[in-house]
């Protein structure tokens, strides 16, 4: 028993001096070396159709770095718990969990070009290539313990909500089969219209259930202050998010919908917390200067885009220059504008009233009407002139229904829409060259 405690307290004193002193080191080594690299290109004007990189991507590096380093000494330190995108952290966050991301560690695994590596490792265990590119890549990275990131912790809980699709499940259950570890899992109705009164009360009593299992598994159960303070700091990120987001309603847009897939994650993987919080107050606050001083994300902005669905992340900068040197910018995107629309719903006055409806009322848990009426606002709302409904292989139920979204897009508001068969992690799945032929063939359909 001494050993045992021993060993839990060298992992804590591992965990708090990576956290409070390692961390924060060779955070600050870093900026210098940007510095230094910034200091060196002064006066250099950027080539390529891009305007300025921004100078949060720096601190977005630099936070996102210490948050996996972080993880790898976190299991035996604190409790950890592997989450899905939508699940309601919220009730996690006080309880101290390291919360991991598998969807986040997936995309950048699909940034880096190793999700066929790690696909292939669980492919042949029998698992389909069919099934989405992120359970394929995760699973692969735990059998071959292998990631870019050096090492995840291992989870002492498993917190899965099928919001966002039902692979989310199977997925989890086979994580909980390999470590041997509880899954709780939160499983709201589907809505089509207006969600019942009996589905708000079903997923209340799985949250319920949610704060006695993660209490059990941490050691204590959170105090309801404890709640409303992350629930505070997690609306008010999901609304900085928002207001960065807003700022490309202006023209020209200061960054580009590429950018905001990179510049999503704090508000994925570390809503709730502070730090996620002063990132974006300064994400926000250089996009509002940059407005001001009339720069844009590209240099020459005359078409501005919607994409709708995830990004091909290991082509969203071939992707990105192919349409900024003709100078297309994608202005927003439903997936970005989902994590804004979703987290500002959740009130600190009522927790768990308003977690109910913010994780039942989202866009892949609705309706193909409300999809509809989401992507035509905010066509609207950033003066769109076309879109790109990307029909991920990996992602079926945020594909479903797009022909007919693309129709009524077209004829409802007047912009010219197409339809791009892709994936968002898996370069197996999708033909670079002709994709881009089938964007420069759009892109000159507005000449």
């Amino acid at each position: 028993m001494i050993g045992v405690v021993g060993k839990l307290g060298r992992r804590r004193l591992e965990y708090e001096v990576v956290k409070r002193l390692v961390g924060p080191l060779l955070t600050e080594v870093e900026s210098a070396r940007a510095r230094v690299k910034s200091f060196r290109k002064r006066g250099h004007q950027p080539k390529g159709p891009f305007g300025p990189p921004l100078e949060s991507a720096r601190k977005l590096k630099e936070l996102m770095t210490r948050h996996y380093l972080e993880g790898r000494y976190a299991d035996g330190a604190v409790p950890v718990a592997w989450v899905t995108s939508g699940f309601p952290v919220e009730v996690l966050r006080p309880l101290g969990f390291h919360a991991v991301y598998p969807e986040n560690h997936a995309a950048l695994c699909a940034v880096q070009r190793v999700v066929p590596h790690l696909s292939e490792a669980i492919e042949q265990q029998g698992y389909s290539r069919d099934l989405c590119s992120y359970p394929r890549a995760d699973l692969g990275s735990v059998v071959l313990q292998e990631t870019p990131v050096g090492r995840l912790p291992r989870p002492d809980l498993l917190c899965c909500c099928t919001n966002i699709c039902q692979t989310t499940l199977y997925w989890y259950r086979a994580l909980a089969a390999h470590f041997h570890v509880p899954l709780v899992l939160v499983d709201p109705p589907f809505v089509y219209g207006e969600a019942k009164p009996h589905h708000r009360e079903y997923v209340r009593d799985q949250l319920e259930e949610l704060l006695d299992v993660a209490g059990k598994v941490a050691g204590r159960r959170a105090t309801m202050d404890e709640i409303v303070e992350v629930t505070r700091l997690a609306r008010e990120g999901t609304l900085l998010w928002g207001e960065c987001l807003a700022e490309s309603r202006n023209r020209p847009a200061p960054w580009t919908g590429i950018d905001g897939f990179f510049h999503i994650a704090p508000i994925v993987a570390l809503r709730g917390k502070p730090e996620c919080n002063a990132y974006y107050r300064q994400l926000r606050d250089e996009l509002r200067h940059r407005v001001d001083k009339g720069i844009g994300g590209i240099r020459d902005e005359r078409h501005r885009l919607l994409w709708d669905n995830l990004p091909i992340w290991f082509d969203v900068r071939g992707t990105a220059t192919l349409l900024a040197e003709r100078g297309f910018n994608f202005v927003c995107t439903s997936y970005t504008n989902a994590w804004a629309e979703a987290g500002s719903r959740i009130d600190p006055a009522d927790p768990l009233g308003s977690a109910v409806i913010a994780y039942t009322d989202i866009i892949l848990n609705q309706d193909l009407g409300k999809r509809y009426a989401t992507l035509a606002r905010l066509a609207e709302e950033y003066t769109c002139d076309g879109a790109v409904l990307h029909s991920d292989r990996s992602c079926k139920p945020y594909s479903i229904g797009q022909l007919d979204l693309k129709q009524r897009l077209a004829k409802d508001l007047g912009i010219k829409v197409m339809v791009l068969e892709a994936d968002h992690g898996d370069p197996r799945a999708y033909a670079v060259e002709q994709g881009h032929g089938r964007l420069t063939a759009f892109m000159e359909s507005f000449a």
